[in-house]
């Protein structure tokens, strides 16, 4: 994403007030110069009016081109900044999610929400008065030497160093204010940190700590925008000292040369007034190039964000499933890189998957089974395409998913994680997220199925009833079982089951295992569990050990046959034993 190339798109709108504003500096330029017709007509008794209907005339078409040309640059900057918000939240959303679990998410927020902002001022409002203001000052002085061009120099010489000193200013602004960006960012990330694990701050009494903590970050962001305050403080006293110099020598030798006779007082008067309308040009520029660096620190943190790689950059065209398997892992080899992953079942450097190799026929229940860190999780991210395999392959109805569309791909799958990961928003916004066109008959279906009927009968708006953040307002056990429903009211072919009943109660788990039974018997279901209630009765049983694929089959084979899954099996019985 190329955050120039976007801003040229509204070149014309910028363009259009930039011209309104040329115009409108013009409007300033003329009107000295009828202040000293004024004096002449005066001192020679002529008539005023012509000079005053005129100084009117500009100064009413001053105010116009000037309230113009704000809204122009106005508008131009707001479209601006829409059109680089949406690409770059679309360039996130499509971001692929091994480049997007490594970035922090304060910082996202920060870039995406903060630095366009800025951008918006530095790409429309700096870029449009750096150019009236140039033209303004350029203008005043071309004419401030038709006047007296020995007076221009002097006044020149007072301004140059001034000139000087705020060129170097305008470049540190940029240095600093970076850096505050910087600073800010990670001041959202950490409020960001704690605001998501407020229960878990709480629990720890750790109120005073993450306040200390993220107060350092508040003052370290203070202490930069201070540097950024105070640098750009001193951008209009240095021209105030060098505006100063100049009016006190152009009247003090102005004075002299009027009272020779080698000046009219209409060119001194005339020169004073260029000089005061040189002034707060000049300053503006030097403060528009100040803000202009600071845009481009903005600029800069949006274009990187926006580079961000994307998931699928040229989609393929739709596959043709063929009958038969389901899903087949062919010798897939898969690492983190770290372990850095969302979701990573790998805490080492080592492959989450080595060589996976099984088959799910597409229909029936094939549960996944295995200690801590085997690769369970990372089996079904895979099948999203969260992630690509390092080797090996993964098809769906014999055709490979790297050459698939995701959006067909995670039409036919339906991932239900770990986490119920639910929105802000009504129960039947969330729902519906998957596929916002269903009918009546397929909510209440897909409501049923997850044993959510009665639930939703209680709440006071029933499906229209708001949730807060991840879904706050309900249980832990409701909220997956929503999520479940969102899962089946997609209609996919294969659906996949992370920990789907950790936060069940035993009767509703013995429910949700009915529907897991009924939904296998039209389509694949994989299920990862620790629970050996869920898999016992599994059509499938593939156990995982340290990302290989150790054995397959029946809950009963596996019981006789495999030393790892019997242990796991007699743990989970006696565990669940305890439970009752």
């Amino acid at each position: 994403m190329n955050v120039w190339q976007i801003a040229k798109r509204h070149r014309a709108l910028l363009a259009t007030g930039i011209g309104l504003g040329l115009l409108g500096s013009a409007a300033s330029l003329s009107q000295p110069l009828l202040l000293g017709e004024l004096i002449d007509a005066v001192s020679l008794d002529k008539s005023p009016v012509w000079p005053i209907a005129a100084l009117g005339g500009l100064f009413c078409a001053d105010a116009l081109l000037a309230a113009f040309h704000a809204y122009a640059i106005g508008r131009a900057g707001e479209n601006i900044v829409f059109d680089i918000r949406r690409s770059l939240v679309g360039r996130l959303l499509r971001a692929d999610m091994g480049a997007y679990s490594r970035l922090d998410h304060g910082d996202v927020f920060t870039r995406t929400v903060t630095d366009t902002s800025i951008a918006r001022v530095s790409l429309s409002g700096s870029l449009a008065q750096i150019v009236t203001s140039a033209f303004m000052v350029a203008g005043g002085i071309g004419i401030m030497a038709w006047i007296d061009w020995r007076m221009l120099l002097v006044t020149l010489g007072c301004l140059g160093a001034a000139t000087a000193v705020s060129l170097l200013l305008a470049r540190q602004v940029r240095r600093v204010s970076l850096v505050n960006r910087e600073d800010t960012s990670a001041f959202g990330s950490g409020v960001q940190r704690v605001m998501g694990a407020m229960a878990t701050v709480k629990a720890s009494r750790a109120e005073d700590r993450e306040a200390e903590r993220i107060g350092s970050l508040a003052d370290r962001a203070r202490r930069s925008g201070i540097r950024v305050q105070a640098l750009s403080a001193m951008f209009t006293p240095a021209m105030n000292v060098g505006t100063q110099l100049s009016l006190a020598a152009v009247i003090g030798w102005g004075m002299t040369r009027v009272a020779t006779g080698t000046m009219d007082l209409a060119d001194l008067t005339a020169f004073v007034m260029y000089l005061f309308y040189l002034v707060a040009p000049l300053v503006m520029l030097f403060l528009s190039i100040g803000e202009f660096q600071q845009g481009r620190a903005a600029i800069d943190r949006v274009t990187e964000l926006g580079a961000l790689e994307q998931e699928e950059p040229a989609a393929p065209a739709p596959a043709v499933l063929a009958e038969g398997t389901a899903v087949e892992f062919d010798r897939v080899v898969f690492g983190y890189g770290g372990g850095s992953g969302i979701g990573s079942d790998s805490g080492s450097g080592e492959p989450a998957l080595k060589g996976a190799s099984f088959t799910v026929p597409e229909r029936g229940l094939t549960a996944v089974v295995g200690p801590s860190g085997a690769g369970k999780t990372t089996l079904f991210q895979l099948v999203e395409r969260f992630h690509r395999p390092d080797s090996g392959s993964i098809r769906i109805g014999g055709k490979d998913i790297a050459e698939m569309p995701l959006d067909q791909l995670r039409t036919l799958v339906g991932y239900v994680d770990q986490d119920s990961a639910l929105m802000r928003g009504t129960i039947r916004e969330n729902l519906t997220y998957a596929r916002p066109d269903a009918d009546e008959a397929a909510v209440e279906r897909a409501v049923r199925l997850a044993s959510l009927t009665e639930v939703i009968a209680g709440l006071p708006q029933g499906l229209d009833t708001p949730l807060g953040e991840r879904g706050a307002g309900l249980s832990g056990g409701q909220r997956q079982r929503l999520v479940i429903a969102r899962t089946l009211l997609q209609d996919p072919k294969v659906v996949l089951l992370d920990e789907a009943t950790a936060h069940l109660d035993g009767d509703t788990e013995a429910e949700l295992r009915e529907t897991i039974t009924e939904i296998a018997r039209h389509c694949a279901v994989i299920a990862i569990a620790h629970r050996i209630s869920t898999v016992r009765d599994a059509d499938r049983i593939v156990v995982l050990e340290s990302g290989r694929v150790r054995a397959t089959g029946t809950h009963a084979r596996l019981l006789a046959d495999d030393e790892l899954y019997r242990r796991i099996a007699e743990r989970q019985l006696v565990t669940e034993g305890a439970g009752r």
